[in-house]
């Protein structure tokens, strides 16, 4: 499966192909934890004003796998080590919830294989 359609909105900054590009390049990484899941994502991007030095970007990203929401935001010095960070909290959130859905499964399992065994 490839990645969903993803949904871009630019706040305080302009249009810029080569974020949409980085953005779904490093987002198609984790089709390995999606599998054939009905997938949502909305990314935006966001040029923080009004700070006392240097700028701030944001990259705030809603990713909706089988009506589970997954949120990640970071805020950095530019919009590729924002990305980073955002791509790398997904991950940990969804590997969590593999591993929680993996757990239950194999629980589930042994529930009946004891029940059948003890027959009750």
């Amino acid at each position: 499966m490839s990645f969903p359609h993803i949904n871009f909105k630019f706040t305080n900054t302009s249009t810029d192909e080569g974020l949409q590009d980085l953005i779904e390049q490093k987002l198609h990484s984790l089709d390995k934890y999606l599998g054939e899941s009905t997938v949502l994502c909305d990314v935006e991007f966001e040029k923080m004003t009004a700070q006392q030095h240097g700028d701030i970007f944001r990259v705030e990203t809603n990713l909706t796998v089988d009506g589970k929401l997954y949120r990640a935001d970071a805020s950095m010095e530019n919009f590729e080590k924002a990305i980073d960070e955002v791509r790398d909290e997904l991950d940990k959130e969804l590997r969590r919830a593999s591993g929680k859905r993996e757990t239950l499964f194999k629980r589930g399992g042994r529930k009946i294989k004891e029940m059948l065994r003890f027959g009750q």
